[in-house]
């Protein structure tokens, strides 16, 4: 009994440090709507189905009572499915760039790859954002071995634990005591434990931490620690097993589980 199979998050995990490319975009929509909203706001629904993400948004007080300010009325679907018109419209231009691999991403797949672990990944983008994101990242070194969308199990993205289970299925995982799930927000680390796998947050360029690479190495020494470890308490807050600063620290991580389920063994 040991880990089988892992499965990624994409954008904060993979690839997109900080996973800025829907966050910008999130922000401009709202705006051209006349409704400001914060980072903090657009970053908190991260890792859900987009149209859901907007749809949360929209629920928050401060938002819907702005919304309803501006607009002289509450929001409706109508305005929903607009606002997710525009944020498709708006990333599909600008997600080519936001598909550079993390750093040590790459390197970590290997090398547990070359141990016998096959590599799977859910996201919260569409088939078609994820063709553009696939079709990048994989010139650029990364490409995991199997890739579920929400649009793949009827639109019910996380936290439900369906695409999980999708890439259990591919990949042949004969146990979910097998299988580890890394993201990067609390809604990767709500769909693993709906799914019952191993719930692991990914720190350094996640969504939660929301830095970009730059701002996050123009902190002082002091400073990262002070971000990773408010990072790792919301996590730990929200059910993670485990948490990784950065991805460099899964081999050593799967050791441990892979310990930890042999001493289960033996009991």
């Amino acid at each position: 009994m040991k880990i089988e199979t892992v499965i990624l998050d994409w954008a904060g995990t993979a690839v997109d440090f900080g996973c800025f490319a829907p966050v910008n975009v999130f922000l401009t929509i709202f705006e051209d709507a006349g409704v400001t909203v914060t980072l903090e706001e657009a970053r908190k629904p991260m890792g859900m189905l987009k149209i859901d993400h907007i749809r949360t948004m929209l629920e928050m007080p401060r938002i819907n009572e702005e919304w309803k300010q501006v607009h002289r009325q509450h929001f409706t679907e109508e305005d929903v499915h607009v606002l997710y018109n525009q944020f498709e419209s708006k990333l599909m231009e600008s997600l080519a760039t936001y598909t550079d691999p993390i750093q040590h991403v790459t390197a970590t797949v290997q090398q547990l790859r070359e141990a016998g672990i096959r590599f799977g990944s859910t996201t919260g983008y569409t088939d078609s954002m994820m063709e553009v994101v696939t079709k990048h990242a994989a010139t650029k070194g990364y490409q995991p071995d199997f890739l579920v969308t929400p649009t793949q199990v009827s639109d019910k993205g996380r936290p439900y634990p369906y695409m999980i289970f999708r890439n259990m299925e591919a990949l042949g995982s004969k146990s979910t005591k097998q299988v580890v799930k890394v993201g990067d927000t609390t809604s990767d680390i709500k769909e693993a434990l709906n799914a019952g796998v191993w719930a692991v947050g990914v720190i350094i360029g996640s969504s939660e931490m929301g830095l970009s690479e730059e701002e996050y190495l123009a902190l002082t020494a002091e400073e990262q620690q002070q971000a990773i470890e408010k990072t790792k308490h919301i996590f730990e807050k929200t059910g993670a097993h485990y948490t990784i600063e950065t991805m460099k620290d899964l081999p050593i991580l799967i050791n441990k589980i892979n310990e930890e389920l042999a001493n289960e063994m033996n009991e």
